[in-house]
């Protein structure tokens, strides 16, 4: 194996949590898993000192859980976990979607429209799939313009990537996530708010209820 690029001396413990949250989003380190600091300090290159700086970052983003005289784990997604993390993008993003509809100038809903057309020419490609869903989605919130959705948004999505969106992948839940997508666009360029709020609050409400297992739904 070849040896990891170094580390810029610049801000190292933020180079250090940029490089943690990756491999936590690739499953390097898997949730419920315990972080070996020795080991990653020999696999960095680095002291202890900015590895730690870089767990605090991760532990602020929801991303690490520090555990008293036990150390630094990679955080699990309970169930409660999921259903509350979408029951609050729910509100957050119906919301942002309505003020979109009344709001938005014809080239921000013309933008939004060649993020979704990215979106459909994604499918069976998953990584790009996620990447494209995002970018639709974290538009819609920049065109909003309130940056304190802005932010607890950001945050809960980080933080969702933790379980990946298995419901996504789920016999004909992708197909469907699309038709939805579908719809709420056609409701943000006719410009109706109600609608565009109630068709991206039953998106998260479709997702929660694919991301439910079967013995133990969560909704």
């Amino acid at each position: 194996m070849t040896a990891p690029p170094s580390l810029a001396p610049r801000a190292l413990y933020q180079e250090v949590a940029e490089r943690l949250r990756q491999q936590i989003f690739a499953r390097a380190l898997e949730p419920g898993s315990w972080i070996d600091e020795q080991k990653l300090c020999a696999e960095f290159g680095i002291s202890r000192t900015p590895l730690r700086e870089a767990l605090k970052v991760l532990a602020a983003e929801g991303l690490v859980t520090m555990k008293v005289r036990r150390g630094a784990y990679v955080t699990e997604m309970s169930e409660r976990d999921v259903r509350e993390a979408y029951q609050l993008l729910a509100l957050l993003e119906s919301d942002a979607a309505a003020q979109v509809a009344a709001h938005a100038t014809e080239n921000e809903l013309q933008e939004l429209q060649q993020l979704h057309d990215a979106l459909e020419s994604q499918v069976g490609e998953r990584d790009a799939f996620f990447a494209a869903n995002e970018r639709f989605h974290m538009r819609l919130l920049e065109i909003d313009g309130n940056r304190w959705r802005l932010q607890i948004v950001t945050d809960l999505r980080r933080v969702m990537k933790l379980n990946r969106h298995h419901s996504l992948f789920k016999q004909g839940r992708l197909e469907e996530s699309l038709r939805e997508h579908r719809a709420l666009m056609q409701a943000l360029l006719q410009r109706q708010p109600e609608l565009a709020s109630a068709q991206l609050r039953g998106h998260f409400q479709n997702g929660l209820a694919a991301a439910a297992p079967p013995e133990s739904p969560l909704v």
